[in-house]
C-alpha cells in the first residue's frame, strides 16, 4: 500500500468524519487541529474483525500524536448499530464527565478476510463489498492518571458489549414476546378473563415500538413458603441477560429469604407485573431498567414461574395519554369509578387530569388502592400553596418513591437539593433519581426515588418529614409573612407583608433571617413615616469575635461614607466594612430606603456589652447625625464609661469653658485624657449630678464629699501628669459651679438644646486676672457664649465675637 493511497484514504475519512459536524464545532479549533484529530483514526482502525469493537483513550501531544488538545480523546470503531453514541455519552454524563465534541459518522469501508482495512469509500457512496462501520470520536474533559482512564475504558468496553448483545438479540426477543402474546390469546380464549386480555393487549402495545427490548430471561418457581426456590432457565437468556449470572432483580433469586408479602406478590396470578430493575441500563440511557414480568401458570392456574423482559419504555410511551395504554386505561377507569365523581364534575375532571399527568412509571407500578389514596390526596391539595408529600414503597422493598408538591414560584435547584437531603436522612437511603414537573398549576412536583438498603420498608414519620420539607420550601417572603403573623396577627401581617415581603434584595435575604428582618421592618416603617434616620447596634448571631455591626436606615439615596465614618470612629470604633442594601417597599410612598450595615471592632480591642451600650450608642449617633450633638472624641465615652449623650454634653461644656479660661490644653488633649480615664470621667459626672440634681432632697454635702474622695483615689493611679492636671481642672470647675439649667426641660418635656453653668470665678484655678465675681458659660453645638459679672447686679449687652478660640478674652477686656 503506497503513501499516496494512504493519503487518499485519510482524505476520504476526514470528509466522512466531519460531513455532519456543525460549522460552529469546526470553527472552534484551528484547521490543523481538525485534520490532526482525524489522522490517527486511520491507523487505529486498520485491522478489526467483524463484531469486535476497537476502543482507545489518549491525551494528544504534538510530538507523540501530531497535534495538541487540552481534552482527552476517546476513539471507537465498531459495527454500525443503534444506541452506540447515546450509550457512551450517557455513561460519561453519569460520571460527571463533560463531552465537548462528538463526531460519529457511519463510514463505509472495505476489509480483507483477516479484518485489515482495504479501502475507505467516499462519503455518500455505496460500493459493492463495503460494509458500514461506526467511527466515533469523543472529546471529553481531560482525564489524568492511568487509573482513571483504565476504569473508564473498562466501563465503555462493557457498554459496547451490552449494545452488541441487545442489538444482536433484538429480533429473537421480539419473537419471544410475540410467542407470549399468542399464548395469552389462547388463555384468553379458554378463560375469557378480562385481565388476561388486557395483559395481551399491553404486551402487543409494548411490542409495537413502545418498549426498547434489552434482555429476556425465564425463571421457574419450586416449592412454597420458606422452602420456595427460584431456578433460572439458563438457555432462555437473551440480550443483556444472556449471562445467567447477571442480576437485575436480586430479590427474585432469593424467594425463600423474601418477606412473606413479597413472596405472595411474586406468586399472585396477575398476568403481567411492571417494575424497575435493580440496575441502570448500560444501553441507550442510564436509567433504571423497566421490567415486564409475565407469569407462567400450570393447568390449575398456579404460578410456576415468570418470563422477565427488561428494557426501557420509549419516549412515545411517556408522551401518550395513559388512557390509550393497555393496563393503564383499566387502572384509570377503576380509580375514577371508585372515587365516585361524575365525569363532568369539577372533581371528576380534576382527578382525571391528575391521573393523566401522574408520573408514568408510578402509574405502571402503583397498586390500585395506593393510587386511589394518593390521587385523592393530590386532589384535595388542589391549588393550595403548601408542601405535601406522598410516598410509595417498591413492591420488592428496594426503594421508596416520593412525590413532593411545592409552590412553583418557590422552587429552585438549591431547594431540590435540600429536600433530597431531608428525604435521604428520613429514609436512611440515597437518591437514585429525580424528575421535575412544572405546569400551569400553582404547584410544582418533585419525584424522587430513594434506595432502602437492608430493609423492606421503613416506618416514616410522614407529618414530621413533611413539616421539614415545608419549612425549607418557604421562601424568604413567606417566612417574613409568617413571622409577622406570629407577632402581630394575620390582619396586620397581611398589610405589612404586602409592603415589605418582596422589598429586600437577595443580598439581604441571604444574610439575614426573617426573624432578624422583623426588627428592621419596624425601623423601616418609622423611616417611611417620618423621613428620619433610624439606627441599630447589634452583634451578629454567628459572631465569634469582638466585632459588632451597626445599621443605619436612611430614606433616599446612599449617604456619603465620608460623613458617617468619622462619626463612628469618634465613638471609639474601627470600621472594617460596609454593606449597603437598597430596600424598595411597595405602596409606602417611599421609593427606596437604604440600609448601611457597618462592621466594626472596638478601637482599643477588648469586647463590648452590646446590650448595655445599645440604647446610649444609638441615641448618641442619631443626635450627632441630626447636628444636636458634636462629633468628637468625647463620644467614645459612651462605650468605655457607659455615659449617654446628655452626660457627654456636661463634659464637653466644661472642656469648652476651660479652653476659654486659657487652660493650657487643646480640646483634643482633654478628650484623650477623659477617654483614657473613663472611671474618672464617670465619677466627674456623678459629682456634677450630686451637686445639682433637684431630686436629691438631703445628704447632698455628704454625697459630694464621698464622690470627691473617690475621684481623688482614682487620680492617684493616673499615669500621665498632664492627664492628672486635666482631670483636676474638670474637678475644680465642677466644684466651682453654682448653678446649671441641666435639669430644666422644654415645654414638650425634653432637655433644653443648650447647657448653662454659672461659676464662682474666684474658685476657678488659674483663671486669668482680673477675675469676675461670677461668670455664666453657655454651650450648644451651634454656639457658645459667656457672661462676666463684676458684681451682684448684671450690666451690659450682647456682642458677637469673631474670635471663637478666645472670645472670653475679648469679653474680659470689655468688662475691664
Amino acid at each position: 500500500m503506497t503513501a499516496k493511497s494512504d493519503r487518499a484514504k485519510v482524505g476520504r475519512l476526514v470528509r466522512a468524519l466531519y460531513s455532519n459536524t456543525s460549522r460552529q464545532d469546526l470553527s472552534y479549533p484551528p484547521s490543523d487541529v481538525v485534520a490532526g484529530a482525524a489522522a490517527p483514526i486511520l491507523p487505529f482502525s486498520k485491522k478489526r474483525r467483524p463484531v469486535n469493537a476497537l476502543l482507545r483513550f489518549y491525551n494528544p501531544e504534538k510530538k507523540k500524536n501530531g497535534w495538541d488538545s487540552e481534552h482527552t480523546i476517546i476513539e471507537a470503531v465498531t459495527d454500525d448499530m443503534p444506541f452506540l453514541v447515546d450509550s457512551i455519552t450517557s455513561e460519561l454524563g453519569t460520571r460527571g464527565i463533560t463531552v465537548h465534541l462528538v463526531i460519529h459518522p457511519i463510514v463505509r469501508v472495505v476489509r480483507n478476510a483477516d479484518g485489515s482495512l482495504k479501502d475507505v469509500v467516499e462519503h455518500g457512496r455505496n460500493t459493492n463489498g463495503s460494509t458500514p462501520e461506526a467511527f466515533m470520536s469523543f472529546e471529553i474533559t481531560r482525564q489524568s492518571g492511568a487509573g482513571a482512564l483504565k476504569e473508564l475504558e473498562k466501563a465503555l468496553t462493557a457498554i459496547l458489549a451490552d449494545v452488541k448483545l441487545a442489538v444482536q438479540d433484538w429480533q429473537p426477543m421480539r419473537a419471544k414476546v410475540q410467542e407470549i402474546i399468542e399464548e395469552t390469546k389462547l388463555r384468553f380464549a379458554a378463560a375469557g378473563a378480562t385481565e388476561v386480555a388486557e395483559a395481551q393487549d399491553f404486551l402487543q402495545w409494548a411490542h409495537d415500538d413502545h418498549f426498547t427490548f434489552l434482555g429476556y430471561r425465564e425463571y421457574d418457581f419450586k416449592g412454597k413458603g420458606l422452602k420456595a426456590k427460584v431456578a433460572i432457565n439458563k438457555k432462555s437468556g437473551l440480550g443483556v441477560l444472556r449471562d445467567d449470572k447477571r442480576v437485575v432483580i436480586k430479590e427474585l433469586r432469593n424467594l425463600d429469604k423474601m418477606p412473606a408479602e413479597i413472596r405472595a406478590l411474586v406468586r399472585n396470578t396477575d398476568p403481567v407485573v411492571i417494575s424497575k430493575a435493580d440496575v441502570r441500563s448500560t444501553v441507550h440511557r442510564a436509567a433504571l431498567m423497566d421490567t415486564i414480568a409475565v407469569k407462567k401458570v400450570d393447568k390449575n392456574g398456579n404460578v410456576i414461574g415468570e418470563r422477565l423482559i427488561v428494557g426501557l419504555f420509549t419516549s412515545v410511551a411517556y408522551s401518550t395519554s395513559p388512557r390509550g395504554i393497555p393496563l393503564l386505561r383499566r387502572k384509570i377507569e377503576k380509580i375514577v369509578a371508585l372515587a365516585g365523581f361524575p365525569p363532568t364534575s369539577h372533581d371528576g375532571k380534576a382527578l382525571l387530569h391528575i391521573l393523566e399527568t401522574y408520573p408514568r412509571d408510578e402509574l405502571f407500578q402503583t397498586r390500585d388502592e395506593e393510587l386511589l389514596e394518593t390521587s385523592m390526596g393530590i386532589l384535595h391539595l388542589q391549588e393550595r400553596q403548601r408542601v405535601a408529600m406522598f410516598t410509595r414503597f417498591d413492591n420488592f422493598g428496594r426503594y421508596a418513591s416520593v412525590m413532593v408538591y411545592v409552590p412553583r414560584d418557590n422552587f429552585t435547584t438549591r431547594l431540590r437539593l435540600r429536600m433530597q437531603a431531608v428525604l435521604e436522612e428520613a429514609f436512611e437511603g440515597q437518591v437514585l433519581g429525580f424528575n421535575m414537573e412544572f405546569s400551569d398549576s400553582a404547584l410544582a412536583r418533585l419525584h424522587v426515588t430513594i434506595s432502602l438498603p437492608g430493609r423492606y420498608k421503613r416506618i416514616i414519620d410522614t407529618p414530621a418529614v413533611e413539616e421539614k420539607l415545608s419549612d425549607i420550601a418557604r421562601s424568604w417572603s413567606d417566612r417574613i409573612t409568617l413571622a409577622l403573623t406570629d407577632t402581630m396577627g394575620e390582619e396586620t401581617a397581611v398589610a405589612l407583608g404586602g409592603t415589605w415581603a418582596d422589598a429586600f434584595p437577595s443580598g439581604y435575604t441571604e444574610t439575614f433571617s426573617p426573624a432578624q428582618a422583623l426588627a428592621d421592618i419596624a425601623m423601616l416603617e418609622r423611616v417611611a413615616a417620618t423621613g428620619d434616620i433610624q439606627v441599630s447596634l447589634y452583634r451578629p448571631e454567628n459572631a465569634n469575635d469582638n466585632s459588632v455591626r451597626f445599621k443605619m436606615f436612611h430614606a433616599g439615596a446612599r449617604v456619603a461614607l465620608s460623613e458617617v465614618l468619622p462619626m463612628l470612629e469618634h465613638l471609639g470604633l474601627k470600621v472594617l466594612d460596609e454593606v449597603p442594601f437598597e430596600i424598595r417597599p411597595a405602596g409606602s410612598g417611599v421609593d427606596m430606603i437604604m440600609i448601611h450595615d457597618f462592621g466594626m471592632v472596638p478601637e482599643g480591642g477588648g469586647d463590648l456589652d452590646v446590650n448595655a451600650i445599645k440604647a446610649n450608642f444609638e441615641e448618641l449617633f442619631t443626635n450627632v447625625w441630626q447636628g444636636d450633638v458634636e462629633s468628637d472624641r468625647f463620644n467614645a465615652l459612651v462605650l468605655n464609661a457607659g455615659l449617654d449623650w446628655r452626660r457627654l454634653v456636661i463634659l464637653r461644656t466644661y472642656a469648652k469653658y476651660l479652653k476659654q479660661a486659657n487652660a493650657p490644653f487643646s480640646q483634643e488633649y482633654m478628650e484623650e485624657a477623659l477617654r483614657q480615664n473613663p472611671k474618672a470621667a464617670a465619677k466627674l459626672i456623678e459629682l456634677f449630678e450630686a451637686h445639682f440634681d433637684p431630686a436629691l432632697k438631703s445628704g447632698r454635702d455628704k454625697l459630694t464629699k464621698r464622690i470627691a474622695g473617690q475621684i481623688e483615689a482614682i487620680l492617684e493611679d493616673v499615669q500621665s501628669a498632664d492627664h492628672d492636671r486635666i482631670l483636676r481642672r474638670f474637678l475644680n470647675a465642677i466644684d466651682s459651679t453654682l448653678r446649671t439649667n441641666y435639669y430644666q426641660t422644654t415645654s414638650d418635656g425634653g432637655p433644653k438644646p443648650y447647657l448653662s453653668i454659672k461659676l464662682d470665678s474666684r474658685k476657678v484655678d488659674e483663671l486669668p486676672l482680673p477675675r469676675p465675681l461670677r461668670e455664666i458659660f453657655v454651650y450648644a453645638p451651634r454656639f457658645e457664649a459667656i457672661h462676666l459679672r463684676g458684681g451682684m447686679v448684671a450690666r451690659g449687652g450682647l456682642r458677637w465675637s469673631d474670635r471663637p478660640e478666645d472670645f472670653r478674652t475679648e469679653i474680659l477686656g470689655l468688662m475691664k
